[in-house]
């Protein structure tokens, strides 16, 4: 079984490789164009050299800390998580900068040939995505199986691993969010306001930063947030398998996640070819084909997987509840189900079809103060409904399955990722060729298809972000459930792990440390998503102030005889992306250690123990509803805007113009910085709880 998950993982990549060749085969378009595009490619490269510099330098130090304290195994899977994590998103930003131009150039000959190889280009970083994720995971347990490996030896280098794939995701979600959504505010607020020029007017010299931004937040920062999102759901529900069954039943159903994930796989590649336009040249709906195709195909895949790896009958008991393969089957279709609701709710909030957005669009007609209103209030009722969708799959998952079922609901949910992050990414390559075809002032019926396959960009990175928010909540509680067994079991086994000897861990909400813990859990993506918010602000301001600079101090840039200088704004907010980000990104990592530590000296390793588990259910929680709210809130007001842009409610440049732009500039840090990143903000907290427990242990 090991055999086939390793070259389902290869299978993937060999399909990104194959994609890639084909998307970078195609037409790069004229010199003007390319002249364009190799600007975005160095800003974009640039600035990820610069990030992962500053993030080697952390992640080195935490590897050496982990070394010492819990061996060679651990670090070296912290290590595999990390490098891999970057390697994802660097990858598929090296395709998406080089995709963009040739998505303008296929927008010349048809909107089918502009979305062939813009999806093309996505499904390079989806597929890694998927591929290197299950390869780190069943590789290195291989490995450590061949080393002779069991219990404890195996499970901490696993969680080790997952660590290191979420802390560069969040530098990754954060850093990328700050640098694009900067670039936009400060390109938008002087260009389209205070100037009255078109979004990606060359005569801007924040449009260059503007998508550059694209890449490396919605591209290498998505590609490394659902990576990590992946690792850590499996390993996971790998840990809950492991102390769950007993020594002969626990090798098979550690196995069983792994295989979820390379049937998955397979279905994904299939349902790629799914991707074409019908006679109604609807583009969303091309793009849901894939979608579909994947989850009925998974849902079927899942059936003989089940059988062969458990066994459909086969009976298992786990504490006072029993359930048979036939259960965990149908958990897994739960999870699939589930995708398929909140991509669909997600939809609903940010298309501009839907009663939401055109709430927020009419508001506008009444002012800027009205569509922000309107714009809070929409973010605020978007999670209402995904709220309940996650309640009834909890619920049903734990009727048929107890909190395995859960786990497995969560993997088969992480199992669509590579068709998932293939939708997301699609979304800045057609972001960047509408700049292009505007900046290369290509013919008025190019930048109109580049624009149709633009706004649907702009809504499958919003579904995406609720399917990574709701993966990410439920993949945390299974974080969770694995801190209570582990607590548990450790203090059950005081002989074996005398640090636990004495422990009576109370998580009772009579017990006032787990209230305690619970008020500082909720805290902490609040404190987080205000310094995401206010990192964009300064970010922003300072490109604020470089182009009103520019235009001030450079002759002919109004008149399009002078040429703006590009570089000075990209290097600007390198600078300040990567500056920003460190002291936000800590925050998850090193809230559990210091609550543990200030509760130990208060009242003891019981109530530090309660405390920190309160903790991580608190983040899990609150984390939920301020990302949903957050990324569904922006995608509203940014689709609003475009709403009007089409023409309706007086279109561009009129007074509701104005107002849906300034509800875009507030939601675009919303969406963008502060909402994602609080994803791996939420499962960094619980991990580091984990790596605490074990290093208690050792």
């Amino acid at each position: 079984m090991l055999v086939f998950v390793i070259v389902c993982g290869l299978l993937a990549v060999l399909y990104g490789i194959f994609a890639s060749r084909s998307v970078l085969s195609a037409s790069a378009g004229n010199e003007r164009m390319q002249e364009i595009a190799s600007a975005i490619q160095e800003g974009a490269s640039a600035y990820l050299n610069r990030q992962y510099s500053a993030i080697g330098l952390v992640g080195i130090a935490i590897a050496v800390i982990l070394y010492f304290l819990l061996g060679w195994k651990v670090a070296v899977g912290y290590l595999i998580g990390a490098i891999l994590s970057g390697a994802t998103g660097y990858i598929g930003m090296h395709i998406s900068v080089r995709a963009n131009v040739r998505t303008t150039e296929a927008a010349r000959s048809s909107l089918a040939e502009g979305l062939n190889v813009s999806f093309k280009a996505g499904t390079v970083t989806g597929m890694l995505v998927a591929g290197l994720a299950l390869l780190s995971v069943s590789v290195y347990y291989g490995f450590l199986l061949n080393q002779g490996a069991t219990g404890r030896d195996i499970v901490d280098p696993l969680v080790a691993l997952g660590f290191g794939a979420s802390l560069i995701s969040i530098f990754a979600r954060l850093g990328g969010g700050i640098f694009t959504k900067g670039a936009d505010v400060g390109a938008d607020l002087v260009g389209k306001v205070e100037a009255g020029i078109p979004e990606d007017d060359p005569r801007n010299p924040a449009v260059i930063a503007d998508n550059v931004g694209d890449n490396v937040g919605d591209c290498a920062g998505m590609a490394a947030d659902l990576f990590e999102t992946y690792v850590v759901s499996v390993v996971a529900t790998m840990v809950l398998a492991s102390i769950f069954f007993s020594s002969d039943v626990a090798p098979a159903v550690m196995m069983y996640p792994l295989m979820i994930g390379a049937v998955c796989i397979i279905t994904s590649i299939a349902s790629t070819f799914f991707v074409r336009l019908g006679a109604s040249q609807n583009i969303m709906a091309a793009l849901y084909k894939g979608f579909i195709a994947s989850a009925v195909l998974s849902a079927i895949a899942l059936w003989p997987v089940t059988e062969y790896v458990l066994g459909m009958g086969t009976e298992f008991t786990v504490g006072d509840k029993q359930f048979t393969g036939r259960s965990l089957f149908y958990c897994g279709v739960i999870g699939l189900v589930l995708t398929g609701l909140l991509i669909w709710v997600t939809e609903y909030y940010t298309s501009t079809e839907y009663r939401p957005v055109r709430s927020v669009a009419q508001a506008s007609t009444t002012g800027h103060g009205t569509n922000v209103i309107q714009g809070l209030a929409i973010s605020m009722e978007a999670t209402a409904i995904p709220a309940i969708l996650i309640c009834a799959a909890i619920i049903g998952t734990y009727l048929l399955a107890g909190l395995f079922g859960i786990a497995i609901a969560v993997t088969a949910m992480l199992a669509l990722a590579g068709i998932v992050v293939a939708l997301d990414a699609y979304g800045p390559v057609t972001d960047n060729a509408g700049g292009i075809a505007e900046m290369a002032e290509l013919d008025e019926a190019v930048r109109k298809t580049t624009d149709a396959l633009d706004a649907v960009g702009n809504t499958t990175k919003a579904v995406t972000k609720g399917y990574a928010i709701g993966s990410a909540g439920l993949g945390a509680l299974v974080l969770f459930a694995a801190y209570t067994q582990d607590l548990a079991y450790f203090s059950a086994n005081a002989d074996k792990f005398p640090y636990f000897a004495g422990v009576k861990v109370d998580f009772s909400l009579s017990n006032p440390f787990v209230v305690v813990g619970l008020f500082m859990g909720g805290l902490l993506p609040y404190l987080f998503g205000a310094m995401g918010m206010t990192a964009v602000g300064r970010a922003a301001g300072s490109v604020v102030n470089e182009v009103r600079r520019q235009f001030k101090e450079i002759p002919g840039i109004m008149e399009g005889t002078g040429k703006p200088e590009y570089g000075r704004c990209v290097d600007m907010l390198t600078k300040a992306a990567i500056k920003e980000m460190i002291i936000p990104s800590m925050l998850p990592v090193l809230s559990p250690i210091v609550l543990y530590f200030i509760i130990l000296v208060i009242a003891g390793k019981s109530a530090a123990l309660s405390a920190v588990g309160a903790m991580l259910l608190g983040v899990i929680v609150t984390g939920l509803f301020v990302a949903i709210s957050m990324t569904a809130g922006g995608g509203a007001w940014d689709n609003a805007k475009k709403y009007i842009e089409d023409g309706n409610l007086g279109g561009k440049n009129s007074e509701a113009h104005k107002a849906a732009v300034t509800g875009d500039t507030v939601g675009d840090p919303y969406k963008d910085t502060a909402g994602p990143a609080v994803n791996p903000m939420i499962k960094i907290t619980n991990i580091v709880a984990l790596l605490m427990l074990a290093m208690m242990a050792h």
